[in-house]
């Protein structure tokens, strides 16, 4: 059988993004997890939350719950988790994160969903109108920022995957819709297939999700 590890920057396991992942690679696939904020107290995790001027990111705990944290305190902790699977024989890692991260030196595959998301819609979007969902609103300038290079104007809604999660996205995919926009893109990890559907069903456009671009890359990847 096949193996690949994922890396999450919340807790492991990611019962909300796991099953669809592994229906797209397919029953001869093996997926092995691990996250960054896996066996730390939420008194541990409280100090890793970003402050005026951090990169802003949001992941899940394996409660459900949702959390802030920044990326200079979770970035060495995903390299600890990468470097684990490749030192466990693991060749390719998926990292379960949209977020921009500084380079990684690593033994063997890794797929960066902000990447391969990134640079699929920028090769398709040349002269439209983007629109972003992302989970927080301390996320949007940044999403509105990076994505701006990708589009000819752009807009970023706050949507979150974890909180009345298809109430938020409903509304976001509206907001979007009134505003014009003519490709979304659901910048996030947490959201799933069923919010995609949702989200196509109300602006009527093409909408591109993170977890689905990334797990066909891996899934051309491991063959």
């Amino acid at each position: 059988m096949k193996k690949i590890g994922t890396v999450t920057i919340g807790q492991s396991p990611r019962t909300d993004v796991i099953p669809e992942i592994a229906s797209i690679l397919g029953a001869d696939v093996e997926i092995r997890e691990a996250g960054a904020l896996d066996n730390l107290s939420k008194e541990e995790i409280a100090k890793l939350a970003p402050e005026k001027g951090d990169y802003v990111l949001v992941t899940r705990l394996v409660d459900g719950s949702s959390v802030q944290v920044a990326e200079k305190h979770i970035t060495p902790r995903i390299i600890e988790k990468i470097g684990e699977h490749f030192r466990n024989g693991i060749p390719l890692v998926f990292l379960l994160c949209t977020g921009e991260f500084p380079g990684f030196e690593t033994q063997g595959l890794l797929v960066r969903p902000q990447k391969v998301l990134f640079n699929t819609v920028s090769a398709v979007a040349e002269g439209l109108k983007l629109g972003i969902m992302t989970p927080s609103p301390d996320q949007t300038e940044q999403a509105e920022r990076r994505w701006s290079q990708a589009g000819a104007a752009v807009k970023s809604v706050p949507s979150s995957p974890y909180t009345d999660a298809m109430a938020e996205v409903e509304r976001g995919a509206r907001e979007l819709k009134t505003w014009g926009a003519q490709i979304i893109v659901m910048d996030c990890m947490g959201y799933t297939f069923a919010m995609q559907e949702a989200v196509r069903a109300i602006t009527d456009k093409p909408v591109v999700l993170a977890r689905g671009i990334a797990a066909r890359v891996v899934r051309e990847l491991v063959g």
